[in-house]
């Protein structure tokens, strides 16, 4: 893809998520964050935004300086939010963010405890983008780094490229099937058929919609970002009830990719497994204490322009996705039921 071209997706893509996404109205205060990888980007949603008549702002985050921050600042300062971010938030009505790679499950960059502690002030960044009330989007390609397109056999470039044309699909779609399957995953027993395997277990806990759109309920409910391709709808499990067994197909993890594998579960937790990629699935598991190792969560993928392969199978349309003990597993063509429905069958979202 040329130069030429390829800024006129970072244009439409940026106009889709002002005008769609965030609904950001002239005057209004618009904050763009962006990492090295994501710099041609947020220039563009710079431009759109002022062109819209909006007051926008740049936040840089040079890599470099940042992992060297990590290794060598005193441990109770790395990962922590200041008064000049907590400013920053409660001043902005609308926020971009494009992450940096080395933030990426997938990256070799900064070894998985120093990601950990880089990325602690989460939650306190998240209660405070709450409570100033604004509305973000958060741009997944930004994770996309050398590492992870090793993993997926593919250029940067080119996982960037698909992320991309798939955040220009119709978000009004996306949400139409996010509330038919919302009232679909209610409380109470579901049924996950694979290959060759069954599972049940029980729904129960919060529902999380992620369809590209940021309203006033969801900023009165904490779901002020959403991602960018977006196209899900997640629902948590009960931990104590899966029993019986799940294949996954293409999964990806940060020590590889898992082709295959076939996990066993008993009263919620993984019993036994099996897998052609045994090195992979094993410190996977080995990283989670056995007792933890429980089904907690499961998502319905949504997005139909959204091919796998990606970097984002979770939101392709019809994928399902389980997650809790340790990794998150793919299903590709599985058939789900829930409350006696048919939520996904062969692959594809039903209703």
């Amino acid at each position: 893809m040329s130069a030429s071209t390829l800024d006129t997706l970072y244009t439409k893509v940026a106009q889709k998520i002002l005008r769609e996404t965030l609904q950001v109205k002239k005057g209004e205060s618009v904050t763009v964050e962006t990492w090295d990888n994501g710099l041609p980007f947020a220039k563009r949603a710079i431009a759109e935004a002022r062109a819209l008549g909006c007051i926008a702002v740049m936040v840089y985050e040079d890599e470099r300086a940042y992992v060297e921050g990590v290794r060598r600042a005193p441990e109770d300062s790395v990962g922590m939010m200041g008064k000049n971010e907590y400013g920053l938030l409660s001043g902005t009505d609308s926020y971009i963010f494009i992450p940096g790679q080395a933030l990426g499950a997938y990256s070799k960059t900064l070894k998985p405890g120093e990601r950990e502690k880089s990325t602690r002030y989460n939650s306190s960044w998240y209660e405070a983008a709450q409570k100033a009330g604004l509305k973000g989007a958060r741009l997944s390609f930004g994770y996309v780094g050398k590492d992870l397109a090793r993993i997926l056999g593919m250029r940067v470039q080119d996982v960037v490229q698909a992320q991309l044309k798939a955040a220009l699909t119709d978000y009004g779609q996306i949400s139409r099937s996010a509330g038919h399957v919302s009232g679909l995953l209610g409380d109470g027993g579901a049924e996950l058929e694979t290959k060759g395997a069954s599972l049940t277990f029980s729904l129960q806990g919060e529902l999380t919609v992620e369809d590209g759109l940021v309203d006033d309920q969801d900023k009165k409910t904490g779901n002020n970002m959403t991602y960018v391709p977006p196209g899900f709808v997640g629902k948590e499990v009960d931990p104590q009830s899966a029993n019986g067994s799940v294949v996954l197909t293409d999964t990806l993890t940060e020590y590889g990719a898992i082709r295959s594998a076939r996990l066993d579960f008993k009263d919620g937790a993984v019993v036994g497994w099996e897998s052609s990629d045994r090195a992979v699935v094993k410190k996977m598991l080995e990283a989670v204490p056995p007792e933890k190792r429980t089904l907690k969560l499961m998502t319905v993928g949504l997005n139909p322009a959204l091919k796998y392969g990606a970097g984002q199978d979770r939101f392709v349309g019809g994928s399902v996705t389980l997650a809790g003990f340790g990794f998150r597993g793919q299903v590709k063509k599985g058939a789900l039921r829930a409350g006696g429905s048919a939520v996904v069958s062969a692959g594809h979202v039903q209703g």
